[in-house]
Order: C-alpha cells, then structure tokens, then sequence
C-alpha cells in the first residue's frame, strides 16, 4: 500500500471513529446533562410536540446512539449519511431558537465530514471488492 492509499485509511478511520463515538457520547449525555443542558438548544417549534423536553431529549439520544453505532458497523455508509441528515436537522433546529447560529454551522461542518465518511467508505467498500475479485 503506498503512502496516499495509507493517508486515506487513516482518514477513514480517523472519521469512523469521531463521527461513531461522537453521537454516542451526545446521546448518552442526553439522559445525564453532564455535558450541557440540551433541552436549551430545543426549538420553541419543536416544543409543540405533546411530550416533556426531557422525554423528547431521551428519545434523541437514542436516536444519536443508534446512528453511532451503526457507523461504527459494517454500514459505516448508511451510518454517515444518517449522522449527517441528523446534524442538519439539528442544525436547522438550533437556527429556529433565534440563537445558537455558531453552534449550527459547526453542526452544518460536522454533517459535511460525515458526507466525506460516506464518500470515502463507498472508495473504500470498492477498492476491497475489486480486490477480493481479483
């Protein structure tokens, strides 16, 4: 393997990891609120909804456990595009409180290393197809 093949695995796990681990741990603290007090960044919209802050906060962190893992799996394609379609949509949450606009770009960049996750796993899952067949 040469020195750029080597650069892009180290790339590729350097993403899994970060954009694995990073939800799971977000989600985990959504039962906890060690990290921050999440149900701040939870739209006024959002709050319409006919459960408690806290129990929509618990369903979220579910939701971003679920996705960690399955990046962490052999769907780590499948995994990224659902961290990043959950980052916009956080991202679009937080731009509807009126406040929190750095944290939704940073979640916006974020999104767009879980698309380069899913760009670089679909190389990746064919590189070792076109090897195994050879």
């Amino acid at each position: 393997m040469n020195g750029f093949d080597q650069r892009l695995k180290t790339s590729w796990w350097a993403l899994r990891i970060a954009l694995g681990v990073g939800p799971i741990v977000a989600g985990a603290d959504k039962f906890f609120n060690k990290l921050a007090d999440w149900g701040m960044y939870l739209s006024p919209y959002a709050k319409v909804i006919p459960i408690s802050t806290p129990a929509f906060m618990h369903v979220v962190g579910v939701v971003e456990i679920v996705a960690g893992l399955i990046v962490l799996s052999r769907w780590t394609r499948i995994g990224a595009y659902i961290v990043m379609a959950w980052l916009l949509a956080i991202a679009i949450n937080l731009v509807t409180t009126g406040m929190f606009y750095d944290l939704a770009v940073r979640d916006v960049e974020i999104a767009v290393g879980a698309f380069v996750l899913s760009q670089l796993t679909a190389v990746r899952e064919s590189a070792l197809s076109a090897v195994a067949v050879a």
